[in-house]
């Protein structure tokens, strides 16, 4: 009995034996199905991404560049040590010590030559954020999603023309060992470079225009300075204060000055005394006036116990007598204006500030851009829940109350009083590029011959803008149509301080007379228009010229 219970123990344990190992086997042979088989392609892959490294080519971003061919914005070259990790990941670094040369990169920088003088135009880089990263930029859709690490443009050209600037990165395979050092290469595509824009500022020009204001300006240094030509294009574009886009800090976006923000196409401001031309127009083309129209001045204006009084008499105690609107545009006489408001009407007045564009956006090639506020009776009535009453119309008149506008929409509308009412796009580039117009607003010639003059008379002996005197005479006789303004604001009573001008104020198509120009200078609190910004102005106008004769 004993032998057969020790017996039926071996025979069970050698089974147990037998079928654990077949099971063994059969898990085994799973195992391997299912490593081999299964998920062999997985493996398969991942070990080649152990082997392999994709390595992207920077593509060195397209230039900026002014209308002669000068860098606003390029790049230098800067090498770096590619380190392949064991995981399959690389890293780029500026430490080059002990480094082979299979590990040697080239990446760029981007560069700014003319450093705070053309930031805002510029824009700047930095890297996709994660919101970015991983989507398609709609403005071209062919270059993918955007890859982590990549340079994007901040406002400016640098933002408007992101993806002709950018380019499309290169890629080079790479067979590492386990260590991660590289074998061999397997194959390179190499990057495609941006393409470089050519803009229409005049290099000389830009860095005098934000010399001027940056030196010339309020302690404050707030301002902003644009100059065109009578088509729109973009000589010089400034605002102030600025930043230096090749060292940001996180300063900048703390700063209570704003160093960031584009005052040229995104401030508003009161206008004061430069909105005062589109009113004489209003007044014209609506038959409120004729060019024989006089009115006396008598220093102040009393309606319902509220007085609205010339800053002639405010100044120096003294009227301007009997003017016509030439006399009034020179002199900027405020009592001229309060009773040609009152006879053309707030409404005629939106209308033709609406013409000329001072209540929408120009257009202009740049992201940011806002708009002005042009009042009118039933946009009282719906934003303030009040009347509208004669003294609105006055202050309308004369550039003050709710008006405001934006530089670059106020340079625009001088530019078509110089160019015989046309009304065209602000730009940096080649209109052809971007389908940039000019828009006919059939104005009256005679019109607008009679505003020019009383502009121009406001440059000669006599008119408010005293830097100009002796412009004609201390340049060939070449006269200039300009525009003062003071537009009061806030409590502190420092004034806004405008002054726009037209050179020459008459364009020819004779040898030897210069391109016409128009340019806008806003100081933001800075005083009297011809105190502050008159001598910019002058600085600007004298440079120009000068330069034409080199």
């Amino acid at each position: 009995m004993h032998s057969l219970s020790s017996d039926n123990n071996q025979s069970w344990l050698s089974w147990f034996l037998r079928g654990t190992l077949i099971l063994l086997f059969l898990i085994l042979v799973a195992k391997l199905f299912e490593v081999q088989i299964i998920k062999g392609a997985y493996y398969r892959n991942l070990s080649e991404q152990n082997r392999i490294r994709h390595i992207p080519i920077p593509a060195p971003r397209g230039r900026i560049l002014a209308r002669g061919g000068e860098e606003l914005a390029t790049n230098v070259e800067v090498k770096k040590r590619i380190k392949y990790g064991i995981d399959g990941n690389f890293e780029l670094t500026d430490d080059l010590t002990g480094a082979s040369p299979d590990e040697i990169v080239t990446d760029y920088k981007r560069v700014y030559p003319l450093l705070d003088k053309f930031a805002h135009a510029s824009g700047y880089l930095s890297q996709a954020n994660g919101q970015e990263v991983g989507k398609i930029n709609p403005n071209c859709p062919d270059r993918g999603p955007i890859a982590s690490g990549t340079l994007v443009g901040r406002t400016g050209l640098e933002e408007e023309y992101q993806c002709e600037l950018m380019g499309v990165p290169g890629e080079e395979l790479i067979e590492v060992d386990t260590r991660g050092a590289k074998i061999r290469s397997l194959g390179r595509r190499d990057p495609i470079p941006g393409i470089d824009i050519k803009t229409t500022i005049d290099y000389n020009l830009q860095i005098e225009v934000a010399t001027d204001v940056q030196e010339n300006a309020s302690p404050v240094k707030k301002g902003a300075a644009i100059v065109t030509d009578a088509t729109g294009a973009i000589l010089a574009f400034y605002s102030g204060p600025s930043f230096d886009p090749n060292n940001l800090s996180s300063d900048l976006f703390q700063n209570p000055d704003l160093p960031l923000f584009d005052r040229v196409i995104s401030g508003t401001f009161h206008p004061g005394s430069v909105f005062k031309p589109v009113v004489a127009l209003a007044a014209l083309e609506e038959n409120a006036i004729d060019k024989n129209f006089q009115f006396t001045d008598p220093g102040v204006i009393t309606v319902n116990g509220y007085s609205y009084s010339n800053w002639y008499l405010t100044e120096y105690g003294r009227t301007e007598g009997q003017i016509n609107l030439v006399r009034a545009i020179a002199r900027s006489t405020d009592t001229f204006f309060y009773k040609i408001g009152e006879m053309t009407g707030p409404v005629n007045i939106a209308k033709w500030a609406d013409i000329f564009g001072l209540d929408k956006v120009t257009g202009v090639d740049l992201p940011g851009e806002t708009k002005g506020l042009i009042p009118t009776p039933d946009w009282k009535k719906k934003v303030k829940k009040e009347a509208w009453f004669l003294g609105d119309t006055y202050h309308m008149a004369i550039g003050q109350g709710d008006v405001s506008v934006t530089p670059i929409e106020l340079n625009s509308y001088i530019s078509a009083i110089a160019n015989g009412g046309r009304l065209c796009t602000p730009h940096f580039v080649d209109p052809a590029l971007q389908n940039f117009q000019c828009e006919q607003l059939n104005v009256k010639k005679e019109n607008l011959d009679l505003v020019k003059e009383g502009m121009r008379q406001a440059c000669s002996m006599g008119g408010t803008a005293y830097t100009f005197f002796d412009f004609a005479s201390t340049h060939g006789g070449t006269t200039i149509a300009c525009k003062t303004g003071t537009a009061e604001v806030g409590t502190d009573g420092i004034p806004h301080a405008w002054f726009t001008f037209i050179l020459p104020a008459e364009a020819s198509a004779q040898a030897g007379t210069p391109p016409q120009i128009v340019a806008t200078i806003l100081i933001e609190r800075g005083g009297q228009g011809s105190e502050v910004a008159g001598p910019i102005a002058r600085k600007i106008a004298d440079f120009y010229f000068q330069g034409l004769k080199q």
